[in-house]
């Protein structure tokens, strides 16, 4: 049985249109969170999930030139996208959960909760929960890893335009009957935005594409970056927090 990693992505961002084709360096931002997720050691296959609208053709073309498997979708009913993936691979007994605006995410983390959750069994694993939950990660390397069964229990179950907009709330709104656990760093970074939802975040990742390189690297070297750097410092702290983070890029 395989994990497989589905990254969402679409390019009608309301804040940021056509963000995740962005330019970072010598690649675009959706092209480094594919990098990141193809370089994890417990990732099978890697497929996108998109809409859709006519405007997403451009990003399926992008997807098919990489050599990638592609669904597509409602637009508002993003579960019932990560659904279709289960349908069309149903060889899949772990799906990991990825959003197309984190170019900073890190492979390791992947592993870290694929294997913690494997050892844990069925249910849902994360490191970052929305409030009133705290998190400890920087915003933008968020990672959900949820079994199967437990997903399309969450398609044919759940009701509320929030369940399905953002893939997992049935799940892990429900610990009394599904297994909920979030990893936590020993210190809290949870201030830290290294996402791409606006201008202000698109300004601050390509300085530190610059500083860190094109290619994924460890998320400490992205936080040495960031700490040696007092204006990047600043820049990222004048981004206001918006509390739920990244349920759709």
């Amino acid at each position: 049985m395989t994990t497989t990693a589905v990254i969402q992505a679409r390019m009608g961002s309301k804040r940021l249109p056509g963000k995740v084709l962005q330019s970072l360096g010598r690649r675009v931002m959706l092209e480094r969170i594919v990098l990141a997720a193809m370089g994890s050691e417990t990732i099978d296959r890697v497929v996108v999930a998109t809409t859709d609208r006519s405007e997403d053709d451009v990003l399926v073309r992008w997807a098919d030139g990489f050599g990638l498997h592609v669904v597509r979708g409602s637009e508002a009913d993003v579960l019932s996208r990560f659904a279709m993936v289960l349908e069309e691979f149903d060889d899949t007994e772990t799906l990991v959960r990825i959003t197309g605006d984190c170019p900073f995410l890190d492979p390791r983390i992947i592993d870290q909760l694929v294997r913690l959750h494997k050892t844990l069994g069925p249910g849902f694993t994360a490191n970052r929960l929305p409030p009133p939950a705290k998190r400890s990660y920087p915003i933008g390397l968020d990672v959900e890893v949820v079994d199967s069964q437990s997903l399309v229990a969450a398609h044919e179950r759940a009701t509320q335009r929030h369940e399905r907009e953002h893939v997992l709330p049935f799940i892990y709104e429900r610990p009394d009957e599904f297994r909920v656990t979030l990893l936590d760093l020993d210190e809290n970074l949870g201030d830290m935005r290294w996402t791409v939802d606006t201008d202000t975040d698109l300004a601050l990742a390509r300085r530190l594409i610059e500083l860190v390189g094109d290619d994924p690297v460890p998320w400490q070297v992205v936080l040495e970056a960031v700490r040696a750097n007092p204006g990047l410092s600043d820049l990222n702290s004048n981004v206001p927090q918006r509390g739920v983070t990244h349920f759709e890029s």
